[in-house]
């Protein structure tokens, strides 16, 4: 076995692909890229039992076989290297020769046939989106996701998946963000939770792609395929919490105010807030936003003044900075709109302006107790 592959192309690929690989692995083989090469067709895979991906890239070749390589030895290896064709000869003795107009390289590689296979989906449903409206809808909710063992489906994004829209939702029960699209529609309803690892993958290789996104889902597993990349993994198990319950309807106090300065003056009031409860006070009085934070133990204070337009009834709220701040930085438009109720019900966070055509942003923070 036998090929011939571009340096660089062969390590932009696979340093892709190496974001599966987990530093620890229980079984050995998962610490290796799986190579099967067919003709002038390479396929590299990897996987964690959970999540698999795979390229297929253009080699020269006219051979067929699979091994598998050592991956972290293989890609710092191609990490130093200038472009080049690089030449792959696989000996009888478990050893994979690397020639490139340096020197030799020699590696010892296993039996592919030792790589467990990815995972095929029966029966699947199916639909199609363009990779940056995926890209975008990842990033917009991925944040807001949990990280808590104990409730694993708060700690992926649930794809809700209609005939009319597709809804993307996440939350870690204090903060929660619902992001829809009404451009695009599945031929039916489904509803699946996605693990976050494949997701922050999908969202690195997908930013600003115009290429179509496959998604084939059944109960267990979803399958994404683009350009010359597959991605399958399992899904996470367990009914969705009933998120619109959560979302107050009626919200009489409305605050608009703009995002960027908001923003700098949460960063910068914080700062002096309780490093456990990262409280911060929102005061609403006429055209008059007061933003402060205090930590009693060290004294600690701050107090800002930002002139906002309100409509409701004078009212303080508490809410935990960093979810805010997280929040507004995740949004790119030039106001955003606060709507509440009573102190003591959640705040509802969304844009002004700024999205595209049949985009829709809710981003629900629930507040603290203030301490009077």
């Amino acid at each position: 076995m036998k090929f011939i592959v571009s340096s660089s192309y062969l390590q932009k690929q696979l340093q892709v692909l190496g974001g599966v690989i987990n530093n620890n692995n229980t079984l050995p083989i998962l610490d290796n890229f799986l190579f099967e090469l067919d003709n002038n067709s390479l396929t590299v895979s990897a996987s964690d039992l959970e999540t698999t991906m795979s390229s297929t890239l253009e080699v020269e070749s006219g051979s067929v076989g699979s091994i598998a390589v050592p991956a972290r030895l293989l890609l710092d290896t191609l990490k130093t290297f200038p472009e080049q064709p690089l030449t792959f000869v696989v000996e009888d003795n478990h050893i994979v020769e690397i020639s490139s107009s340096q020197g030799k390289y020699s590696l010892a590689y296993a039996d592919g046939a030792e790589f467990p296979k990815a995972v095929e989906l029966a029966d699947p449903s199916a639909t199609t989106l363009q990779g940056d409206l995926l890209a975008a809808a990842i990033s917009k909710t991925i944040f807001a996701s949990g990280n808590d063992d104990l409730r694993p489906v708060m700690s992926g994004v649930f794809f809700q998946f209609s005939t009319e829209d597709l809804t993307f939702v996440a939350t870690d029960a204090h903060k929660l963000v619902k992001y829809r699209r009404d451009d695009v529609s599945a031929s039916q309803t489904a509803e699946f939770i996605m693990p976050k690892k494949p997701l922050n993958l999908l969202k690195g290789i997908l930013g600003g792609s115009e290429s179509d996104v496959k998604v084939e889902y059944n109960d267990s597993n979803a399958k994404f395929t683009f350009d010359n990349v597959e991605l399958v993994c399992r899904l996470i198990d367990g009914k969705y919490p009933n998120y619109e319950a959560v979302i107050p309807k009626e919200n009489p106090n409305k605050l608009t105010i703009d995002r960027t300065q908001f923003l700098n003056s949460l960063r910068r009031v914080s700062i002096f807030s309780n490093k456990t409860t990262h409280q911060i006070r929102l005061k609403m009085a006429g055209s008059e936003l007061n933003i402060s934070a205090e930590d009693i133990d060290y004294s600690n204070k701050a107090d800002e003044r930002l002139t906002c337009d309100y409509q409701g009834d004078d009212m303080q709220i508490g809410f935990n900075s960093r979810f805010i701040v997280e929040m507004l930085g995740n949004l790119s438009s030039d106001e955003v709109t606060l709507e509440m109720s009573l102190p003591n019900r959640a705040g509802i966070l969304t844009p002004s302006d700024g999205l595209d055509e049949g985009e829709e942003i809710t981003m629900l923070v629930m507040p603290v107790m203030l301490n009077n």
